[in-house]
């Protein structure tokens, strides 16, 4: 490993999430508009660009590599950067390889994901009322996800469920959720709706759901410890006790995360946003391009970080639906 990344604050940087497309075959209404307009794919990173790119991350400290979009597994070829990357975690320079899907394609790939050396996966799934999941999508089938569920756990990956928490709309499945988990052994993370993109018909002031507030509700019905436990992420976790499952928030309106921000995303066309709440962005691709070694790759990269902000600027109380960010979420893969 050459020498780690460090940010101005002093945090290792040792996470690296990698949007591989912004193309997704949901339209979830708080990650993208209906009639979305995509990236040229010439613009795209090539998947020989995403090794390389990826490879000088792991190179410099990076241990841990969540591959997002849209929907990653709609990527053509995908798997094939998938099996390239296995060969850091063979050589112990990466800890993990893991993504988030939205799960259309796992009945698919579920087999091929954990050969190629993924052994824990993200799963978004805000409801399991088939007509509600229709409407959250868009163009989504419950089934199909649930089937791809039953894929990942029969191929031996660990499935942890993400729900955005959705006033109005999952706050009657806070129990029912919980379940189902505790009886497929699934873990489950609930996320505060984060203020991005302009959706058009999407007020973010009434969907917003304090995870305070579901907190206080899973507290009526279960006995609840807090836990010290980090997953490398931004996440909070408590034991039910009645249960024994675990529970994660990621809570960036109601608990600032910001201090312990080990991370940085990359999206599929080149450009590295130091905070997922910041505007700020380092073009990776033109170096990456300009050369055929990594000199100037490397300069870049270490550049971006000595600009990652101490923490972000998610604020509701502005009472602007848009937030600040107006970047749709796709765009930065999550």
């Amino acid at each position: 490993m050459d020498n780690a990344l460090i940010d101005p604050f002093q945090r290792a940087i040792s996470y690296l999430r990698v949007s591989v497309t912004d193309r997704c075959d949901f339209r979830c209404v708080y990650c993208m508009s209906e009639n979305m307009t995509f990236l040229p794919k010439k613009d795209l990173l090539s998947l020989e660009e995403l090794d390389r790119m990826c490879s000088a991350f792991v190179r410099m400290g990076v241990q841990k590599l969540r591959i997002t979009g849209g929907e990653p597994l709609v990527r053509r070829d995908i798997l094939t950067f998938f099996r390239a990357m296995s060969r850091h975690l063979e050589s112990g320079a990466l800890s993990e390889l893991t993504l988030t899907t939205n799960g259309s394609q796992l009945e698919k790939y579920a087999v091929d994901l954990y050969a190629a050396g993924v052994r824990r996966i993200n799963v978004s799934l805000d409801t399991l009322d088939e007509a509600k999941f229709a409407r959250i999508t868009r163009w989504g089938r419950l089934p199909q996800v649930l089937r791809g569920i039953d894929a990942a756990q029969a191929a031996g990956l660990r499935v942890k469920l993400n729900a955005v928490a959705l006033k109005g709309f999952n706050e009657d499945e806070l129990f029912s959720l919980a379940e189902w988990c505790a009886a497929r052994d699934c873990d489950l993370t609930w996320i505060e709706v984060m203020p991005m993109g302009d959706l058009g018909n999407e007020d973010r002031l009434d969907q917003y759901w304090s995870l305070k507030d579901l907190r206080a509700r899973l507290r009526e019905r279960y006995t609840v410890t807090d836990l010290a436990e980090r997953s490398g992420g931004p996440a909070r976790y408590v034991r039910l006790e009645e249960t024994g499952q675990k529970i994660g928030f990621i809570t960036p309106l109601t608990h600032n995360f910001c201090e312990s921000c080990n991370r940085v995303r990359l999206t599929c066309t080149g450009g590295l946003y130091m905070c997922l709440g910041q505007e700020d962005m380092a073009d990776l691709r033109a170096p990456l391009r300009a050369s055929p070694d990594d000199a100037l790759l490397d300069d870049a990269i270490r550049a971006a970080i000595a600009r990652k902000p101490k923490g972000h600027d998610f604020d509701y109380s502005r009472q602007r639906p848009d937030g600040q960010m107006s970047r749709h979420m796709s765009h930065t893969g999550g």
